[in-house]
């Protein structure tokens, strides 16, 4: 490369949101935009019924991929925060109990923080090991008469780590009263998830992450067995003349004009993820993770964070460097290597205590399915001269 020409651009962000997007979801967004511009479900006009068609195909798409019987238990929300906050407070009434994890997003906890306060609601975290591992005997034994939700991350967005969703779905369901609530935010696309078969009642997913959509897209999956209260009361488009917010699915838990372009560019990045399927994705995924952890830990003073080298995880490396602030060092990948990561706590800040860095934070590397061996190993290359020149 000739001197003062910029590196290529690599990105390793894809925790936060994925990029590029699949093979044709630009094009879809603007086609809808284009052609497919109505409000869905309020009017019968062929430019209504083709927006409408939109969301079906799109529903339809998602409960192929996630094993759902019934598409129409799939609720659109703007992102996987959304329909955190519509299961937990549509669920959790005042006396009852919860259990969550110390390796939870900022998007269970802090609801769940909020409910301790406002309605007295007793909250369980069940700690992890340092890599994120847990046992989930664990849950058995928090598990109380009054649990009303065991609600916990298939992974880390910190760590990488997998929870034993499976496991954890056998027990609730034994119990009997206790729904489960799992945040798919770093597993939706990248693992394979089957709802009835792993216990799920409730499945929070982003569009805009593995799946490859736009961002301002999501979902919530309820079961339906459960009914809980919707978060938002409005304008569905059905049962207009009623002051109550409709019991008929989906409309129940999408009150307002839904967001048609994102959700038409979504539907091209799950059947893109069904033609790839998630294990193939995971299988890429995880061995590039493999190819980043091995040299780093040829690396002096890089501490890696998560399951160590061999077990499972899902596309996330993050790690901390003596000596070095985890923020320097993004700054320095960023405007000299042209590497994005994360930098800072990632809305975890009860999973860095598990890992022993509340005083530091960490780097996060986070690979997709477009990611190469070539850009895995140049993160890799930047750590290493970063720490050998770093003064």
């Amino acid at each position: 490369m000739a001197e003062g020409q910029e590196k290529p651009f690599i990105y390793m962000d894809h925790a936060a949101t994925s990029w590029p997007k699949a093979p044709g979801v630009i094009e879809a967004v603007a086609k809808a935009m284009e052609e497919d511009a109505a409000n869905p479900g309020r009017g019968s006009h062929k430019m209504a019924v083709r927006a409408s068609r939109v969301l079906f195909d799109t529903r339809k798409a998602l409960a192929k991929l996630f094993r759902i019987a019934n598409p129409n238990d799939i609720a659109f929300m703007l992102n996987t925060t959304m329909g955190l906050n519509q299961a937990i407070k549509g669920m959790v009434q005042p006396g009852d109990h919860v259990i969550a994890t110390a390796v939870e997003h900022n998007s269970i906890r802090r609801p769940l923080e909020y409910l301790k306060a406002a309605l007295g609601v007793e909250v369980t975290y069940l700690e992890t090991d340092a890599s994120g591992r847990l046992d989930p005997n664990q849950v058995k034994q928090a598990l109380r008469s009054n649990t009303r939700l065991v609600a916990v991350n298939h992974s880390s967005n910190l760590l990488g780590s997998i929870l034993p969703v499976a496991e954890i779905g056998e027990i609730t369901r034994a119990h009997g009263s206790a729904k489960l609530l799992v945040d798919a935010a770093q597993s939706a696309g990248t693992l394979e998830i089957d709802v009835e078969a792993m216990g799920i009642d409730m499945l929070a997913f982003p569009g805009h992450k593995g799946l490859l959509g736009p961002q301002g897209t999501g979902g919530l999956y309820i079961s339906p067995q459960i009914d809980p209260v919707p978060l938002m009361h409005g304008g569905t488009g059905s049962q207009s003349e009623s002051p109550e917010q409709p019991q008929v699915r989906p409309d129940r838990y999408e009150a307002g004009t839904p967001n048609t372009p994102g959700i038409a560019g979504l539907k091209v990045g799950v059947h893109y993820v069904l033609n790839e399927t998630p294990q193939k994705i995971h299988t890429k995924e995880w061995d590039l993770t493999q190819r980043m952890i091995e040299g780093l830990l040829r690396i002096d003073s890089v501490r890696v964070l998560g399951p160590e080298q061999g077990r499972n995880r899902t596309g996330i490396v993050s790690i901390v460097v003596d000596g070095i602030d985890p923020s320097e060092t993004a700054f320095i990948l960023d405007q000299h290597y042209n590497i994005a990561v994360r930098s800072g706590f990632h809305c975890t800040p009860l999973a860095h205590g598990m890992a022993g860095t509340t005083g530091t934070g960490a780097i996060r590397a986070s690979v997709g399915y477009g990611t190469t061996e070539q850009e895995a190993d140049a993160f890799v290359e930047a750590i290493a001269e970063i720490k050998q020149h770093y003064r």
